[in-house]
């Protein structure tokens, strides 16, 4: 049977959503919005990166970055927040999620205007600055993913919390959104500033001097929204899980509660004191009791994390190229050297404003009715058949009267990605683990999609090269072509499926009753012969 919960706990599963809960929304997914932006704007600039900084004079087509400076600009980021999920996932279970979430914020507005300065005498000078400062900017962003959940989870009451947490997470495509906005303001208003010959007409011309200022004002752009929010971040209490359940601290727990539900709480000294001592509550994360009790759950939502961001960021990452090869981006040579950031950045926000935001927002309204479970698996599947359906009849989607075809399938994969795994796997390791390894097992499972990331940033800048050494980009060996990446992209969906089997159900519970922290030995035992278990 489940034991008494403390009061203070009970207060904030059964409150009413209040104006604290869309405070903690805005002060959580701002850092996400942050994160997003700064993840993805790269992606925007990259070409830019090529032609100002490797065009060979002569050539017959602008430069472009070499596979391996490519391939750092691109993953050195996803590395840096691989280590900081790590890390600040750890240390938020040790200091306190509010002592940890000041430091990361700094670290993400020092990044982004360090990332946007830049500096060398040469290319490969500049490169390596941008990558040393852009893989601490990865670190920041990594810490802000377990934080910012964990947080948004304690803080929820049980009836909407997924909403909450997915919509601090929903955050993300209004960054990705707010990526393309920027570059196309301020690639369009250098355009307009300076106008200059397309390479084919000239090529040396075709290039301003000025638009070297165009990636570094963008990429430190990122610096404002986190900034906006560092104030607010500070004046957030501790949150009452951590502060009783972990602190150990009642008298606090009940007294930072009082004044956010603005209701007298009980101080539960001694309750907090014996659940403290209990063996439920004081298993290490490499212990066999945690082997026992959540060892499959977090093989499932690191695996399914793993597979979804493999096929998620590769997508974001080399979406351009598949534009370019629809012709839905002019071939380079035949615009001058800002145009061509404005017409990434433009397939990029449509893209994001038609199946990104939508995608995010779906989930929103509807994980709390039709559970986390169900969306996750639905998104794979419709992830797998997208997929396919564009890949097997690959070249019949890259001619001309079906290119709108295809960009309408590549953006259902997009939002069913969203309205999906993307989501849920975010959501669903806030919930599931005792409060003590919380942020530390978010942190976990954050990090093995980051792993996918790298997989998918690296790898498939390579698998996608076409099978013909002639065409394909630069320095670049000859890949499998983007029809059979997204075969196998398709495949990794599919599995992704088979995973979801192991991740359990949380809607409508408690956090204390999906942990086992408020449960004697034998729910214990129950919950984890019980992977996937759905409220009554």
């Amino acid at each position: 049977m489940a034991r008494e919960q403390l009061v203070v706990l009970n207060a904030l599963d059964v409150a009413k959503t209040q104006w604290y809960h869309f405070t903690a929304i805005v002060i959580a997914g701002m850092g996400f919005f942050t994160d997003a932006y700064d993840l993805f704007c790269i992606s925007l600039v990259t070409k830019l990166l090529g032609r100002i900084y490797y065009t060979k004079p002569g050539a017959p087509k602008p430069g472009t970055l070499p596979p391996n400076v490519a391939a750092a600009v691109n993953g050195v980021a996803l590395c840096g927040t691989l280590a900081g999920q790590l890390f600040f996932g750890w240390l938020g279970d040790k200091m306190g999620r509010k002592k940890v979430y000041g430091i990361t914020l700094v670290l993400m507005v020092v990044c982004s205007l360090a990332s946007g300065l830049s500096f060398g005498s040469s290319a490969n000078g500049v490169m390596t600055t941008l990558c040393f400062f852009r893989f601490w900017l990865g670190f920041g962003i990594g810490g802000d993913y377990p934080l910012s959940a964990t947080i948004m989870s304690e803080y929820a009451n049980k009836k909407t919390r997924g909403a909450f947490i997915a919509a601090v997470f929903a955050m993300q495509g209004f960054g990705i959104l707010a990526g393309g906005i920027v570059a196309l303001i301020v690639s369009a208003a250098f355009d307009h500033a300076f106008k200059t010959p397309t390479y084919h007409e000239n090529p040396a011309a075709s290039l301003a001097p000025q638009a070297d200022y165009i990636w570094r004002i963008i990429l430190m752009f990122g610096a404002i929204p986190a900034g906006l929010t560092f104030y607010w971040r500070m004046k957030m209490p501790e949150t009452a899980r951590y502060t009783a359940l972990v602190a150990k601290n009642a008298k606090q727990a009940a007294s930072d509660m009082s004044k956010v539900l603005n209701v007298e709480i009980e101080v539960e000294e001694e309750k907090v004191q014996r659940m403290a001592q209990e063996p439920a509550n004081s298993f290490g994360l490499f212990s066999k009791e945690f082997a026992k009790r959540h060892g499959l759950h977090l093989l499932g939502t690191t695996s399914t994390w793993f597979l979804l961001d493999i096929a998620f960021y590769s997508q974001n990452l080399f979406q351009k190229d598949i534009f370019s090869a629809i012709n839905w981006i002019p071939p380079a040579a035949t615009m001058n050297a800002i145009h061509e950031v404005f017409q990434i950045a433009k397939a990029q926000t449509l893209i994001a404003l038609c199946s990104t935001v939508p995608g995010y927002w779906f989930t929103v309204a509807l994980i709390d009715h039709l559970g986390r479970f169900f969306i996750q698996m639905m998104g794979f599947f419709f992830m797998t058949v997208f997929m396919f359906a564009i890949a097997i009849p690959y070249h019949h989607w890259t001619l001309k009267p079906n290119r709108i075809g295809f960009v309408v399938m590549y953006s259902l994969t997009f939002f069913f990605a969203n309205f999906g795994p993307n989501a849920t796997t975010f959501v669903v390791p806030a919930e599931i683990f005792p409060a003590r390894l919380r942020s530390t097992c978010h942190g976990i499972s954050a990090a093995a999609g980051k792993a996918g990331a790298i997989i998918g940033a690296f790898g498939f800048l390579y698998a996608a090269q076409n099978t013909d050494p002639k065409k394909t980009d630069a320095g670049y060996p000859p890949g499998i072509g983007v029809k059979w990446s997204l075969i196998v992209l398709g495949v990794i969906n599919f599995i992704g499926m088979l995973f979801t089997l192991l991740v359990p159900e949380s809607r409508g519970k408690s956090l204390e009753e999906l942990s086992g922290e408020n449960a004697d030995e034998n729910d214990g035992e129950k919950q984890a012969a019980s992977p996937r278990t759905a409220p009554v």
